[in-house]
Protein backbone atom coordinates (compact mmCIF):
# COMPACT_ATOMS: atom_id res chain seq x y z
CA UNK A 1 0.00 0.00 0.00
CA UNK A 2 1.61 3.54 -1.35
CA UNK A 3 2.03 5.95 1.37
CA UNK A 4 1.38 9.81 0.73
CA UNK A 5 5.23 11.74 0.11
CA UNK A 6 6.18 14.00 3.56
CA UNK A 7 5.62 17.67 2.83
CA UNK A 8 9.06 19.02 1.73
CA UNK A 9 10.50 20.84 4.78
CA UNK A 10 13.69 22.18 3.29
CA UNK A 11 13.38 25.25 0.90
CA UNK A 12 15.14 24.31 -2.16
CA UNK A 13 12.98 21.03 -2.06
CA UNK A 14 9.74 23.28 -1.41
CA UNK A 15 10.95 25.00 -4.28
CA UNK A 16 11.34 22.03 -6.94
CA UNK A 17 7.96 21.23 -5.89
CA UNK A 18 6.04 24.47 -6.19
CA UNK A 19 7.81 27.47 -8.35
CA UNK A 20 5.47 29.89 -6.34
CA UNK A 21 7.42 29.63 -2.92
CA UNK A 22 10.55 32.38 -3.01
CA UNK A 23 14.19 31.21 -3.22
CA UNK A 24 16.23 32.37 0.35
CA UNK A 25 18.11 35.49 -0.28
CA UNK A 26 19.76 35.28 3.20
CA UNK A 27 22.87 33.51 3.68
CA UNK A 28 22.41 32.29 7.59
CA UNK A 29 18.41 31.50 7.01
CA UNK A 30 16.11 30.15 4.90
CA UNK A 31 13.87 33.37 5.87
CA UNK A 32 13.66 35.76 3.49
CA UNK A 33 14.69 39.47 4.68
CA UNK A 34 11.45 41.53 4.87
CA UNK A 35 11.20 44.97 5.54
CA UNK A 36 10.10 46.25 9.23
CA UNK A 37 9.24 44.42 12.13
CA UNK A 38 10.52 40.79 11.09
CA UNK A 39 12.28 37.67 12.67
CA UNK A 40 15.14 38.54 10.76
CA UNK A 41 15.33 41.98 11.62
CA UNK A 42 14.94 41.56 15.26
CA UNK A 43 18.23 38.48 14.79
CA UNK A 44 19.94 41.07 13.40
CA UNK A 45 19.78 43.61 15.72
CA UNK A 46 20.32 41.61 18.73
CA UNK A 47 23.19 40.42 17.46
CA UNK A 48 24.48 44.01 16.57
CA UNK A 49 23.36 44.84 20.55
CA UNK A 50 24.95 42.09 21.65
CA UNK A 51 28.27 42.97 20.20
CA UNK A 52 27.72 47.12 21.60
CA UNK A 53 27.37 45.86 24.94
CA UNK A 54 30.19 43.49 25.05
CA UNK A 55 32.16 46.23 23.08
CA UNK A 56 31.24 48.55 26.03
CA UNK A 57 32.53 46.02 28.87
CA UNK A 58 35.61 45.63 27.33
CA UNK A 59 36.86 49.38 26.98
CA UNK A 60 36.11 49.79 30.48
CA UNK A 61 37.68 46.79 31.84
CA UNK A 62 41.14 47.87 30.04
CA UNK A 63 40.96 51.40 30.14
CA UNK A 64 39.76 51.23 33.70
CA UNK A 65 37.28 54.16 33.18
CA UNK A 66 33.82 54.96 32.48
CA UNK A 67 32.31 54.72 29.01
CA UNK A 68 30.78 57.82 29.04
CA UNK A 69 34.29 59.42 30.58
CA UNK A 70 36.48 57.67 27.94
CA UNK A 71 34.62 58.56 24.75
CA UNK A 72 34.26 62.14 26.19
CA UNK A 73 30.90 62.64 27.47
CA UNK A 74 30.86 63.41 30.60
CA UNK A 75 34.08 65.46 32.14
Amino acid sequence: MPTDPEPATDQATAQAADPAVPAPTSATTADAPAFGWSGYAERVNGRFAMIGFASVLLIEALSGDTFLHWAGLVP
